[in-house]
């Protein structure tokens, strides 16, 4: 038998399992997160909700954790409270409920909805997701990069032959 997933605290980060990403909000109590939707974000959408990549603008939304994890898994993960301390639980959701109705800039790289979250419960945004995608495109360019070398030096040594 599984563990039941432990109830979240408020201002714990809640990690929401979208396919092809992680969608990130913020407890702050009662059912209730706090959390950037770009326009196109849907609950459980998956990945037409890709599509909010697109868009510069998101809407900072409290909804139940609920309606916006649908049917995908979500946990809580407040992984950076070795790194970083947290802000009293109190002033996470304080800011949090400031923020409710605002639109504010979107940005894959630099403002989504997982530096959002860590601005609130830190004070420092930062986005696991988008190093993690950077490190995997770079090692992937080092990769081709080296197959391509391999395949010029195969082709000229072909032609030596010939």
């Amino acid at each position: 038998m599984r563990a039941p997933i432990p109830e979240p605290k408020p201002g714990d980060l809640i990690e929401i399992f979208r396919p092809f990403y992680r969608h990130w909000a913020i407890y702050i109590g009662d059912g209730y997160v706090v959390h950037l939707a770009p326009p196109s974000e849907v609950a459980g959408a998956g990945a037409a909700s890709i599509m909010s990549a697109l868009t510069d603008k998101a809407l900072v939304k409290k909804e139940l954790l609920y309606d916006v994890a649908g049917r995908d898994k979500y946990q809580v993960n407040n992984k950076h409270d070795d790194k970083y301390a947290p802000l009293p639980p109190g002033k996470i959701i304080q800011r949090a409920e400031e923020m409710v109705g605002q639109e504010v800039l979107y940005k894959l790289t630099s403002e989504n909805c997982e530096h959002f979250v860590n601005e609130l419960r830190y004070g420092v945004p930062r986005s696991d997701q988008v190093r993690d995608v950077v490190m995997a495109a770079g090692i992937a360019g080092v990769g081709l990069a080296a197959l391509g070398l391999i395949g010029v030096m195969f082709s000229r040594n072909k032609k030596q032959k010939q």
